[in-house]
């Protein structure tokens, strides 16, 4: 089973969940009845998902299930009892809580580079207030993601050497959650949570074993009892 957090916000509570390779696929296919009955498993409403193109697009919630099928990279919201959800295999899912919204985002490093974190969480601190904190789910790390060191120079160009790394073998790679986390700091939010790494058995991962498979990241409000 995934690891699920709670993070208080003005008027509520921010659910994340994280699945793993227990919970199933949640690549996006069509007809996709399997993946919906997992998702209602975690939540039981209509979620948001989207169709990722490795972009900056990132589209705003205000109803269960409304962008559904969208192509964008990320989804935000403001409004309790909107599960909003980013998949991935490797690339980091990133979920941004402000005190009174939040965002999920599919980063790779290509996202990265063109400012998906940043101007994300500069919308969502316009539309949900101050950062409370940011979650960075399972993604490679650097010790088995090798990475062109010509295409590593875009990232460093952007977020300092600190996000090189080495992998287990001793050659050059990309630390993806200190890119993620030196996005995050860029655009206002402290990183308080780095989930695992998609090598291992545990998740589904495309660089280490070819997975077409996907796990999935979903976030949403649940507004504080009455």
């Amino acid at each position: 089973m995934g690891y699920p957090r709670r993070v208080l916000i003005d008027g509520g509570t921010v659910r994340v969940f994280n699945t793993d390779r227990s919970d199933g696929d949640f690549q996006i296919r069509d007809p996709a009845p399997d993946v919906e009955t997992r998702r209602r498993a975690i939540v039981d409403a209509p979620w948001s998902w989207i169709h990722q193109v490795h972009g900056t697009t990132v589209l705003e919630v205000s109803e269960p299930g409304e962008q559904a099928g969208a192509t964008a990279d990320g989804l935000l919201t403001t409004a309790p009892g909107c599960p909003i959800a980013v998949t991935a295999a490797d690339c980091s899912p990133v979920v941004l809580v402000a005190e009174r919204g939040v965002a999920v985002l599919h980063a790779g490093w290509r996202g990265l580079v063109d400012g998906i974190v940043e101007s994300t969480g500069k919308r969502l601190i316009d539309l949900a207030g101050r950062p409370i904190e940011a979650l960075v789910g399972p993604c490679i790390h650097p010790n088995h993601y090798e990475f062109g060191a010509d295409v590593l120079a875009e990232v460093i160009d952007r977020y300092g050497d600190e996000v090189r790394g080495l992998t287990a073998w001793g050659t050059t790679a990309l630390d993806m959650p200190t890119a993620v986390g030196r996005a995050c700091q860029a655009a206002g939010w402290k990183v308080t949570d780095v989930g695992p790494c998609t090598s291992g058995d545990r998740y589904f991962s495309h660089r280490m074993r070819g997975d077409d498979e996907r796990q999935t990241t979903v976030a949403w409000i649940e507004p504080a009892p009455a």
